[in-house]
């Protein structure tokens, strides 16, 4: 009989999003510290979406060419681990690029084989998926709170030993995961350039393009515009947290928000809250209540926008193409779009101040709303299409 090993993928899912809540927050106030520019710390930062929209295609086409999942996952998690100690000793922007370059190229890789490697583990249980990657969520959180609260006694530059503890976590996961029988998609039923000539695949993937624009400041400077309103580190990690709490409420309610409403529905929603988020977040930070409803509104502009756009892609690219449907999700999106968005950022953050940066943010985020009204109809609901997709991959 086969055993699920809950507990190592658990365990790599708690350290790998824990270092994402001590390394998105605070790297930024660690590179403030050093007099770096706004525009270096977008192009800092921006590597880890640079390598996103690269790395996960060639380590996931060097897994399949090979075979050899599990040792990419471990190479992977020392490789990075490496590529983080630089920043012990290196303060110039040219040799932390590379160093950043290095750490993001084989961070990322992970990430997409350790969720294959999970639902092989599966089997034919797949709704027990949520109950592993929750802790990735539980990680976030406690490396958030506790890192704040670190830096509220420490120099900016303890977010170093904090972060490289915590792939030394990674590593150790990395390295008791167990290798499973890999799972054989289904046939391809429909070629990958028709699907893209639907206009409402168009539509979705541009829309996402354009949310991910929209956080890419966020991703980038909240932190610190956090701090420029006098907001302490416990404050900042507390709001950080405040938003991935709000994330799990929304994943915990999707599966009854699906048999109620549209995909479209849905969709509308969530970017009419991200429009009215980055408004509030480049006008309203000197209210702590705002501040609260502008994390709270993570719920919608990435929980519900996330889970629903992921729902759709896979209802809309079906068999053998849905691999390559989730790659370009990932690639268009927290790639393309999340590397514009904090490049974008780094230059108007000096040239034109936080407010308007997030207000250019919200603009994005308009963008995708129109997109969304106009491009994705409202045939059923989420749970109908789930239903229908054996007979009309496109609802």
């Amino acid at each position: 009989m086969h055993a699920f090993p809950y507990w190592r993928l658990s365990g790599y899912y708690f350290f790998y999003f824990a270092f994402l809540g001590a390394f998105s927050p605070f790297f930024g106030l660690y590179l403030q510290s050093l007099a770096f520019s706004a525009w270096d710390i977008g192009l800092l930062m921006s590597q880890m979406q640079l390598m996103r929209l690269l790395g996960p295609y060639v380590w996931g086409w060097l897994a399949d060419r090979y075979g050899r999942r599990l040792l990419i996952i471990r190479l992977a998690a020392l490789a990075s681990g490496l590529g983080f100690l630089s920043f012990f000793w290196w303060q110039r922007l040219e040799p932390m690029l590379l160093a950043m370059a290095v750490l993001a190229f084989f961070w990322s890789a992970a990430l997409p084989l350790v969720e294959a490697l999970t639902f092989d583990h599966l089997r034919e249980e797949r709704g027990r998926y949520s109950r592993v990657r929750l802790w990735g969520s539980v990680g976030f959180i406690v490396a958030v709170l506790v890192t704040g609260a670190l830096l509220d006694h420490l120099p900016a530059s303890g977010v170093l030993w904090v972060c490289a503890a915590i792939l030394l976590g990674i590593l150790a996961c990395a390295l008791g995961l167990p290798e499973a029988s890999v799972a054989h998609a289904g046939r391809e039923t429909v070629g990958i350039s028709d699907i893209l000539r639907r206009p409402q695949v168009r539509a979705l993937l541009a829309a996402c393009f354009a949310m991910s624009v929209a956080h890419g400041p966020f991703y980038v400077f909240f932190s610190i515009h956090l701090a420029d309103h006098g907001y302490g580190r416990s404050a900042t990690g507390v709001l950080w947290s405040l938003g991935v709490l709000a994330e799990i409420g929304v994943f915990m309610a999707m599966a009854r928000l699906g048999r109620r409403y549209s995909l479209r529905a849905i969709l509308l929603f969530a970017f009419a809250a991200a429009v009215l988020r980055f408004v509030l977040m480049g006008w309203g930070m000197d209210s702590l209540l705002l501040a609260v409803l502008v994390q709270l509104l993570h719920g919608l502009t990435f929980g519900a926008y996330h889970a629903v756009a992921i729902t759709a892609i896979n209802l809309w690219f079906p068999g053998a193409a849905q691999a390559r449907g989730q790659a370009l999700y990932s690639s268009l999106s927290f790639g393309a779009g999340g590397l514009l968005g904090a490049l974008i950022s780094g230059y108007t953050w000096t040239a034109w101040g936080a407010g308007w940066t997030f207000s250019l943010a919200a603009l994005a985020a308009l963008v995708g709303y129109l997109l969304i009204a106009r491009g994705v109809p409202a045939v059923a609901t989420v749970d109908a299409a789930k239903r229908q997709k054996s007979a009309d991959p496109v609802q």
